[in-house]
């Protein structure tokens, strides 16, 4: 259940499920049903259930919905706007064999309900929300009474994530074969509440028609290309990892990176360190080794060891001509690369020359920008919902795009994608970002393909800050990483 469907893939689903002999009927049947059963394990004790339709097929499966509730013995009162006749066709079928009255779709409506049914848009949803039906929702969201949505929240666009005008808060969302974008990316994930996936019978034969490229970022999508060590692996045989130092006054973001790489399996970490900063690098590392590397040729040369695999370039290392200098030598290497912090801002304004040093090369590079720092490479697609401008990002770029937040996206330059939802409120603290740079560059050096690598070093990022929790700093996180992957060990047998 890994894939991710946009509004469009979904309803290529249930065209081919319809193709396919499976009535669109049964399929709104089954959603409808789906729905009253979750609403009736959730609030088995309350009397009325408010359900709002709107005028797509999301209302016919609220009309559904409405029918088993009534004959589960609640008290049900629907409200729907306009001639039920006019509904889709299946809508419409619904929509005759509810039995009881329908009321205007006004705030008064939610007058004595105990639970509110949100079946106004779903998925399909084509412009955004205004008027009486915003009115609504902002009544129903300030009533303070527990909403169950169907598919998506109403006003929240299932493909961005993001709010279409108004958008309901639901305490649970039901949605039926595949859960969509919007059900991770924010804010869709915040108005979604509980998830739950409801099978209706479209069959999963359909997705090989439909070639989705967009999936959770969970590890069943990248745990076959782990690279756990065999009874054989020496340190040789798991990666030699390099993490390039800022000067004397930075030199913790690139041993926070180091650390992050070792804790997660690369055999070797070397911090290559600028002459002033070698005592204080010293001081503080005993695994990890230390090299000196003033500049451009002075990193090319440590690169002479091919053992040496994959390098890192960004954290603390300062913005200027020196950055840039030793990120042109490193793409001249055989190395994988992770770009970050200073050494993408190093390129801001004429990244061209990053992006044509990359396209020449077939080692993968990585870069991890935040907001701000996409905004400084790629300025033009700032602006563009997340996963949109992740992806147009890896496909200039060339390399795998790594766009972080509570939400973060990792695109690959062919147009796979995957959303993370494994977090935590606690990373937004100093540090954490050279932790996950560096979780990625010991994975590369360990051999794990780019995409799988940067997707895996995500998601074990979100669960090492979930298994500390509250009170988190950036050097508790690779220290929780041997727990992370215990448990994740005991999955994969």
């Amino acid at each position: 259940m890994l894939e991710l469907l946009t509004a469009e893939e979904m309803g290529q689903a249930d065209r081919l499920a319809i193709a396919g002999g499976v009535p669109g009927a049964t399929l709104m049947e089954n959603a409808g049903r789906a729905v009253a059963e979750e609403v009736a394990r959730r609030f088995p004790d309350i009397e009325t259930v408010v359900v709002l339709c709107g005028p797509g097929n999301n209302g016919g499966d609220g009309f559904v919905a409405a029918r088993h509730l009534m004959q589960r013995g609640y008290a049900v009162r629907l409200g729907f706007d306009g001639d039920a006749a006019r509904l889709p066709e299946d809508a419409a079928a619904m929509a005759k064999r509810f039995a009881g009255a329908c009321e205007s779709l006004r705030s008064d409506i939610l007058t004595g309900a105990d639970v509110v049914v949100d079946a106004l848009f779903g998925a399909g949803l084509a412009r955004p929300i205004e008027g009486k039906l915003a009115l609504l929702i902002d009544s129903a969201n300030a009533s303070g009474l527990p909403v169950v949505a169907i598919d998506v929240p109403s006003g929240i666009d299932s493909t961005t994530g993001e709010v279409r005008g108004a958008a309901i808060r639901a305490a649970a969302t039901v949605t039926f074969f595949r859960l969509k974008p919007g059900h991770l990316l924010l804010p869709g994930r915040r108005h979604c509440g509980e998830m739950s996936l409801a099978d209706i019978g479209i069959p999963a034969s359909v997705l090989a028609a439909i070639e989705p490229k967009t999936f959770a970022n969970e590890p069943a999508l990248w745990l076959a290309q782990f690279p756990w060590p065999k009874d054989e692996s020496h340190k040789y045989a798991r990666g030699h990892a390099v993490v390039v130092s800022g000067p004397l006054y930075s030199t913790g973001a690139a041993r926070l990176a180091a650390r992050g790489a070792l804790r997660i399996g690369a055999g070797l970490v070397t911090v290559a360190s600028p002459r002033d900063a070698l005592q204080d690098n010293a001081a503080q590392l005993t695994a990890i080794m230390l090299r000196e590397a003033d500049d451009a040729r002075a990193l090319q040369a440590l690169f002479a060891d091919r053992r040496k695999n994959a390098v890192l370039i960004g954290p603390g290392v300062g913005v200027g001509e020196r950055t840039k200098e030793m990120v042109v030598a490193a793409l001249g290497t055989e190395a994988a690369i992770v770009l970050d912090a200073d050494a993408l801002t190093s390129f801001a304004g004429d990244p061209a020359p990053l992006f044509a040093s990359i396209a020449s090369r077939g080692a993968p590079v990585v870069l991890t920008p935040h907001d701000g720092e996409f905004a400084r490479l790629f300025g033009d697609l700032a602006s563009a919902p997340k996963l949109e401008r992740a992806r147009k990002a890896a496909s200039r770029s060339g390399a795998i795009v790594l766009l972080k937040g509570a939400d973060t996206v990792v695109a690959f330059p062919n147009g796979m994608a995957s959303i993370n939802a494994t977090t935590s409120s606690w990373l937004a603290t100093a540090g954490t970002g050279d932790v996950l740079a560096g979780m990625v560059l010991g994975l590369l050096a360990q051999g794990m393909p780019g995409f799988a690598a940067t997707s895996a070093a995500v998601w074990l990022h979100g669960a090492a800050s979930r298994e500390f929790g509250p009170g988190l700093i950036a050097e508790d996180l690779p220290e929780m990483l041997p727990a992370v992957l215990r448990d994740l060990s005991i999955r994969r047998r």
